[in-house]
């Protein structure tokens, strides 16, 4: 055999290598080495660019709280059944969003992005056509899938390519996307329903995620590494997914069947399977949620703080617009506009509080943030006999003010807890928390409502009396913020990982 035969595979196979390599780095799906973190126009594009997916999927889930009855009325399906097209919805949410730091190592953030967006536009299309409840659900989960992948994708632009200096700012900016959102949507879909019907809830912002997809896809760009090798863990994702729609499901089936047996067994799935994941989780050496991350007590407090301050946010989401149609007789327009001044007041405050978060440290906003929170809930319940549609939009101003100053904040103050190379997968979960809380305080509020409305025939005084326990609900949650934050800011704060 002659020298040269053996060599020539060895040639094919460098040349081979060597093209992918040319290649992936023209699509941009390798690692700049020399890669600078700058703000310039196009990152603040692509961050708009995912922000802008982000914010309509997040005007959905409010939205369609205002059309709640036009569905029911449509699909002839009662207040337990329709609910699930938020509550699956933020559940696949909650489930896509940890395998984000498993699909950014494998696949360039440019085709991510692309896939998400046209995902969303496909879920949009089918719930804007669906014939049928079944359909319609179909279709917000496939736009759960897609905002998964969006969210995570958003802050990871953030985290990854900003400089330290303005990290605090950008992400301010980044969670203003998502916190104007759940304000937006009550007003955007009492505004349409009325003039056009529920379908164009969503037909309507079909041009921004188009608009999205041009900008992204131009302007998103790579600053990782992308391994083909990486793994998924599927056991763990099926866990996490069993644990996550045990607890939703219970929840919302003890709005009608109080403690029974079922609910009690599905709790009980729901402790189990979340027993197995975490088991899984620490003897798999490719986890889904790293659990090594709660070894910083600081990320873990700060992780609990966004989890109960989004159980309020999507709580009072669903119950304002609710409560001002069924017990104060709003209509629908009106009931939607209520919280577009707190809304306009987390646009203000949430970039403010990133830059007093970079100039002062974490404790000013942070406890400035914390005690708005708390203030706000304290005058719900104090005057939850008394409401008028002016009370609830004015106390929800100051929630707002503190949701603004003290949301993002707590975010960027957690993940500094983390070392560096491993704040992709904190940021993965800090936004599942946030997808979690969300479902579970709307899945609660609308159990708490909903078993005083079921119990009664008057939906007025019942609607006012669930009404009253459910502003005690969120009191409590907001208080088990507050007094997280403290243990991050004067507690945990000195300490490194446990």
């Amino acid at each position: 055999m002659r020298p040269s035969s053996v060599c020539v595979p060895r040639r094919r196979r460098r040349a081979l290598a060597t093209r992918r390599a040319r290649r992936a780095q023209e699509k941009g799906e390798c690692m700049v080495e020399s890669f600078e973190r700058r703000l310039d126009a196009r990152l603040v594009a692509s961050i708009v660019a995912a922000g802008s997916l982000s914010f309509c999927a997040v005007v959905f889930e409010t939205a369609m709280n205002v059309a709640l009855p036009a569905l029911m009325e449509e699909f002839a399906v009662d207040t337990a059944t329709i609910q699930w097209i938020t509550s699956g919805y933020l559940l696949m949410l909650a489930v896509m969003i940890p395998t984000f730091p498993f699909l950014k190592a494998r696949f360039a953030l440019r085709r991510l992005f692309v896939c998400a967006v046209l995902l969303f536009l496909a879920g949009t299309l089918l719930c804007a056509a669906a014939p049928a409840f079944p359909v319609l659900l179909m279709g917000r989960v496939v736009q759960g899938v897609s905002t998964g992948i969006a969210i995570p994708l958003m802050f990871s632009i953030v985290v990854d390519q900003v400089p330290h200096e303005k990290m605090g700012l950008m992400m301010g900016v980044a969670s203003l996307i998502t916190a104007v959102a759940p304000a937006v949507g009550p007003s955007y879909g009492g505004a349409v329903m009325e003039l056009a019907g529920w379908r164009m809830v969503f037909l309507c912002l079909v041009p921004v995620t188009v608009l999205s997809l041009s900008i992204g896809s131009a302007c998103v760009r790579q600053a990782t590494r992308v391994d083909a090798g990486a793994r998924f863990d599927l056991v763990g994702f099926v866990l996490l997914g069993a644990s996550f729609f045990a607890l939703i499901y219970g929840i919302n089936a003890a709005s009608y069947e109080g403690a029974s047996a079922m609910v009690l067994a599905v709790f009980a799935a729901f402790v189990v399977a979340l027993g197995v994941f975490v088991a899984h989780a620490r003897a798999c050496d490719h986890p889904l949620i790293d659990m090594h991350l709660f070894a910083f007590p600081a990320f873990s407090a700060s992780a609990a703080v966004i989890a109960a301050v989004s159980f309020a946010i999507l709580g009072f989401a669903y119950l304002i617009p609710n409560y001002a149609q069924l017990a104060l007789g709003a209509s629908a327009s009106l009931s939607g506009t209520l919280m577009l001044p707190g809304c306009a007041l987390v646009a203000v405050f949430a970039p403010l509080g990133g830059r007093l978060l970079d100039r002062a440290g974490a404790r000013l906003p942070i406890i400035t943030g914390m005690a708005c929170l708390v203030a706000s809930v304290v005058l719900y319940v104090a005057f939850s006999c008394a409401l008028t549609p002016f009370m609830l939009g004015g106390f929800y101003v100051l929630f707002g003010i503190g949701q603004g100053l003290g949301f993002s904040t707590t975010m960027t103050n957690g993940l500094g807890a983390l070392p560096e190379s491993i704040r992709t997968d904190g940021n993965s979960v800090f936004n599942t928390f946030q997808q979690l809380g969300g479902s579970i305080g709307v899945s609660a509020v609308t159990a708490v409502v909903g078993a005083f409305q079921g119990a009664s025939q008057n939906i007025v005084v019942s609607t006012v009396e669930g009404g009253y326990w459910a502003f005690v609900l969120l009191a409590a949650v907001v208080a088990l913020a507050a007094l997280c934050s403290v243990l991050v800011l004067f507690v945990f704060s000195r300490k490194g990982r446990a």
